[in-house]
């Protein structure tokens, strides 16, 4: 195990900077997720943490080695990647012993480290099978254990449940949060999936256009979003935005429609902002707005409603039971202390009390 500290990293291909500056410190024993939407630069980061993309400006360390000029292989971390990249013609045994083999280890050592790895990962019953005898999530499982068996002191996933269905990938993040709880190996994993970030993170790093938009634990970020940004792409449903003005200390949209504020926010009357509100932040209310409703998305446990307010399509999750129908009106009320202002014109986050 060892603390990971990656200090003013840039990326460029040719003329093309894709990373712009990243700093992360991750501490021993820390799980990090990298999230962000296709594009963000948040894979090429970890492949340049692991060596497989030269870095252009900046220092990677793991521990206390700058391992910029290292190889992958000489700096003592594991990478599971979202193909399995299984050898089709090695036997799961054979699969997750193998980077061992190569270290020329002993083969009584190689087997009791395959074990004891095999058995964690509930696949003792599979270690004379083939890839191809094996289920998606179960080759998932080799690919891990094969990155186990090394003890190293960072591991890197790259996306790793993407090819999994739906059931299998909230399975196996639960497996993964599970085996670094026992193992507390510093975990750096890659995903564009906001619900993989938010159960599996420590602490969550935010990525979009190259840039890192925030770093915070999940609800940190889901509580407090820096910016427009890492409030409409953390949470599901995502957050709802209305734009507006502060006026009297109210907010008021361009339709006219006034929502009650902190009395805090007649310190920036006047000033253009957008609200934000996430979907279970409204409630029902005989007393509220009237908000047209679009559609209705029962899902047994809550009811998601599309709905019409203040100009603005928006979304509310309900725990009660809705009976009305498209077209007709549902009356809510926004909780006033859930209520994020943001500036209209940078995006950033408007502290009331103080200047954005």
């Amino acid at each position: 195990m060892a603390p990971v500290t990656i200090n003013n990293v840039r990326k460029s291909y040719g003329a093309l900077e894709v990373l712009h500056g990243v700093s992360i410190d991750i501490a021993d024993g820390e799980f990090v997720v990298l999230v962000g939407p296709s594009g963000c630069g948040k894979s090429t980061l970890l492949r340049m943490l692991a060596g497989l993309e030269d870095i252009t400006a900046g220092e990677v360390a793991i521990g206390e080695r700058v391992v910029n000029s290292l190889q992958p292989k000489e700096r003592d971390i594991a990478m599971v990647f979202q193909s399995y990249a299984l050898y089709p013609h090695m036997t799961v045994e054979q699969n997750m012993g193998f980077s061992l083999k190569l270290a020329r280890a002993p083969k009584a050592e190689i087997r009791e480290r395959v074990l004891k790895v095999a058995k964690m990962l509930n696949l003792e019953d599979y270690l004379n099978r083939y890839p191809r005898q094996l289920s998606g999530g179960q080759r998932q499982r080799v690919a891990m254990g094969r990155a186990m068996v090394r003890n190293p002191e960072v591991f890197l996933f790259d996306e790793p449940l993407s090819n999994l269905d739906a059931k299998l990938r909230v399975q196996m993040r639960s497996e993964i949060k599970q085996n670094h709880q026992r193992l507390k190996t510093t975990t750096v994993y890659v995903t564009h999936d906001q619900i993989e970030a938010m159960t599996m993170a420590d602490k969550i790093v935010v990525m979009h256009g190259g840039i890192i938009e925030q770093i915070g634990s999940p609800l940190e970020l889901y509580d407090r979003p820096a910016n427009l940004f890492v409030a409409g792409f953390i949470g599901s449903p995502a957050m709802n935005f209305i734009g507006g003005k502060i006026g009297m200390g109210s907010f008021v949209s361009a339709d006219g429609t006034r929502i009650a504020l902190p009395a805090a926010a007649g310190q920036v009357d006047g000033r253009d902002v957008k609200l934000g509100l996430r979907p279970e932040h409204l409630v029902l209310d005989a007393d509220g707005h009237a908000a047209e409703i679009i559609t209705i998305e029962p899902t047994g446990a809550e009811t998601q409603v599309l709905m019409r307010l203040a100009g603005h399509e928006i979304v509310g999750v309900f725990r009660e039971r809705i009976t009305h129908k498209p077209g007709e009106h549902l009356h809510v009320s926004l909780m006033p202390d859930r209520i994020h202002l943001f500036d209209g014109d940078t995006g950033r986050r408007v502290e009331l009390g103080q200047e954005a």
